[in-house]
């Protein structure tokens, strides 16, 4: 996927979330903010590493490679700044995703714990530069 693409969903995922907290949407919309933190926090990751040419232009990540630390360590086998770090919130906000999409209805402090790793993520990539508005 092409990097303006990456961005543009990622506008998308921010706009969502900003809307569902906003509103203090947390419990009603669960399912919306679990799928936007997964795909919104791999399009982060994507374009980071797209961005310093870390992984091949044609290669997409997918958000269930985030389910165990080592998968996500095989699938994603090139090193860069604050790896491990990033896995991890990639890692806690894909174990959140299927219960939030799927599961029964949860806690608001489950739904916001989903939120605090994405943002979490977000914070620490845009202190790399990353860039999406």
């Amino acid at each position: 996927m092409k990097l303006e693409k990456h961005l543009e969903n990622l506008r998308e995922t921010l706009a969502v979330l900003g809307e569902c907290v906003q509103k203090g949407l947390y419990t009603e919309r669960q399912r919306t903010i679990g799928f936007h933190c997964s795909a919104g926090a791999v399009d982060l990751v994507e374009v980071y590493l797209h961005r310093d040419h870390l992984i091949d232009p044609g290669k997409q990540l997918k958000h269930d490679w985030f389910l165990s630390l080592r998968k996500a360590q095989e699938r994603l086998d090139v090193d860069f700044p604050h790896k491990q770090r990033i896995l991890e919130l990639l890692l806690d906000i894909e174990t959140r995703r299927d219960l939030l999409c799927y599961g029964p209805p949860q806690e608001k402090e489950m739904v916001q714990k989903a939120i605090g790793a994405f943002n979490q993520l977000k914070a620490l990539l845009e202190s790399t530069g990353v860039a999406y508005e």
